[in-house]
């Protein structure tokens, strides 16, 4: 994506099975464009993406990404921001 963006990893499929979370964050990461962001909204049942996806996204991409914890949504995802450098 050559824009800032958003994708909900937050619904149905995704609520039980965090290996999917982490496989489609990595996809979205590598969707974006460098210089643009990515907003991953992750499902409430696991917590706090600081905890566990954040890690995920730095084996594979290193110094690649930047992240930023965003917030809890209303909706009860959480918003974990990543930046795409190179």
């Amino acid at each position: 994506m050559d824009k800032n963006w958003s994708i909900s990893l937050e619904h149905e499929e995704y609520i039980g099975d965090m290996e999917l979370v982490i496989t489609d964050a990595i996809q979205a990461v590598k969707d974006t464009d460098k210089g643009f962001y990515v907003n991953l909204v992750t499902p409430a049942s696991f917590g706090n993406p600081d905890d566990y996806l954040a890690d995920a996204l730095l084996s594979y991409y290193g110094s690649r990404i930047e992240m930023k914890f965003i917030d809890q949504c209303g909706c009860g995802g959480y918003v974990l921001r990543v930046w795409k450098n190179n």
